[in-house]
């Protein structure tokens, strides 16, 4: 860079300044690089610069500098112009005193978006992005160099939100969302990624809350069918009467309102997968389309007859017993066949308890990043109730738990008493019952005991898998609600 390109000053006059006509202890307040006489049209235009500007010898004195630098490290001009430049202790720098030779900037001729961390004033580090160029004379000859910097605090505040963000989204995303350290997770994690390798359909069983979506998008994302859609239909959220619509399509005139031919999620989903949420829900009629698609791979739009072929791996998912369905009339018996090649069950919260604490830590975490609460964790007594809490919403109530207590929290620790009635109520039944040490029945169990003793035909192995516990638990709670095998075999709930 030739010097006399920048703002005109005589290269004669500036080597000389450099080479030592003017000594350091000389120089003051008034910036030397800036001669009198000289046009400040320069100087108006560095200062408005929002990066900070520098100027500095071939000794690395500090010769001149802008507003902007004068802001961001907290030094004014006349404490930083006539010192050394490590009086800003770069850290990628090697410090004052160190031959021109041995300086990486005098050595290369310039450096290129380095981001290197300086000291304010105040000793606080301040992370900034130096971009520098050496100068010379009219005559070739090395006289200075000139550094920009700029500020990067507001960059590497965001960095760090981000890297926490990314630190709780990894732990908080587990298996693909669903989260578990237990056993009984640790199977169905395993299961999950054999059946995704399949092109077999799943059914995916469990209660309200565990996680069914979350299963069935992990199941889609380990797939070789991966790159292709993933259509997600929930069958009770859909109108009846337009369900088939929704489903296979429907052609312009089909019925009223139809006023153009519509794609339907199946042929959308080819290619990839498609999730029916809630399949027990399902119109027999509806059942019977269902079934020839997964028998003959191919569809029907409403007020058409022509088949269009798709390719689509169907996952469902249901809350319900559907053995009990069939009994009922309510559900196919060869569709039931059909859609459960590969079944999974997700078991419920209170069968693993051992997994509450990292959901609790988890969720507390994502709201403090929602909220900007000072909230630092939950009190041991407090996540004690939670642990002996039967959870009949699963994950779902424990995320709208830990909201419920962020609002009542002020701050520090959550306490029992910023916890849902319904928790501290299961408190104060647990202190009431007479045997010490019994474990409390959980909402509705005597009914899932009974339909998973239904569904495996009397056999204690089979019940148990279904119920996600061993053997022994099962054996226990049947004596313990005095469900008599033989009788819920003859006469299924």
């Amino acid at each position: 860079m030739d010097f006399t390109s920048f703002g005109g000053f005589p290269g004669e006059n500036f080597s000389g300044l450099i080479e030592g006509d003017m000594e350091l202890d000389a120089v003051n307040s008034k910036d030397p690089w800036f001669p009198e006489g000289c046009d400040d049209f320069w100087k108006r235009i560095i200062d408005t610069m929002m990066e900070g500007l520098m100027i500095v010898d071939t000794r690395r004195v500090i010769r001149s500098v802008n507003q902007a630098l004068e802001q961001i490290t907290g030094f004014s001009r006349e404490e930083l112009i006539g010192q050394p430049c490590s009086i800003l202790r770069c850290d990628t720098c090697f410090g004052f005193g160190v031959p021109p030779e041995k300086c990486e900037l005098f050595k290369r001729g310039k450096v290129h978006r380095c981001r290197c961390t300086l000291s304010r004033k105040d000793g606080n580090p301040l992370h900034v992005l130096k971009n520098a160029v050496i100068l010379k004379d009219t005559a070739g000859q090395v006289v200075g160099a000139v550094e920009t910097l700029t500020d990067l605090s507001d960059i590497m505040a965001k960095e760090r939100v981000i890297s926490r963000l990314r630190r709780t989204l990894s732990r908080e995303d587990g298996f693909h969302g669903l989260l578990g350290k237990s056993r009984e997770m640790a199977q169905l994690f395993t299961l999950i990624d054999s059946a995704a390798q399949s092109e077999a359909p799943v059914v995916i069983y469990g209660e309200s809350g565990t996680g069914k979506e979350l299963a069935a998008t992990a199941i889609h994302r380990l797939s070789p069918r991966r790159r292709g859609p993933f259509i997600k239909v929930n069958s009770v959220a859909l109108n009846e009467n337009l369900l088939e619509s929704e489903l296979f399509g429907h052609v312009k005139g089909a019925f009223t309102g139809a006023d153009r031919t519509r794609v339907g999620r199946f042929e959308a989903a080819s290619g990839g997968a498609i999730f029916l949420d809630e399949v027990g829900d399902l119109p027999l009629a509806t059942q019977a389309k269902l079934l020839r698609v997964l028998q003959e791979k191919v569809i029907e739009k409403v007020g058409d007859h022509q088949p269009i072929p798709v390719d689509v791996r169907v996952i469902t998912a249901t809350n319900k017993n559907l053995q009990q369905l069939m009994a009922q009339g309510r559900f196919r018996d060869d569709l039931y066949y059909r859609i459960g090649v590969i079944p999974i069950h997700i078991p419920p919260l209170r069968e693993r308890w051992e997994d509450i604490p990292l959901l609790v830590e988890t969720f507390i975490e994502r709201a403090r990043f929602k909220t900007s609460k000072s909230i630092s964790g939950m009190s041991r007594e407090a996540l004690d109730l939670l642990i002996h809490y039967p959870w009949p919403g699963n994950v779902r109530e424990v995320i709208n738990l830990i909201e419920y207590a962020f609002v009542l929290c002020p701050g520090g620790l959550i306490m029992p008493d910023h916890l849902p009635a319904q928790v501290l109520q299961n408190r104060d039944l647990r202190k009431a019952k007479p045997r010490g040490g019994a474990r409390l029945p959980a909402p509705g169990e005597r009914q899932r005991l009974v339909a998973a003793m239904a569904e495996a035909g009397g056999k204690m192995n089979e019940a148990a898998r279904l119920l996600g516990i061993s053997r022994v638990t099962l054996w226990k709670r049947l004596k313990a609600y005095e469900i008599q095998m033989d009788k819920v075999v003859r006469e299924p709930y």
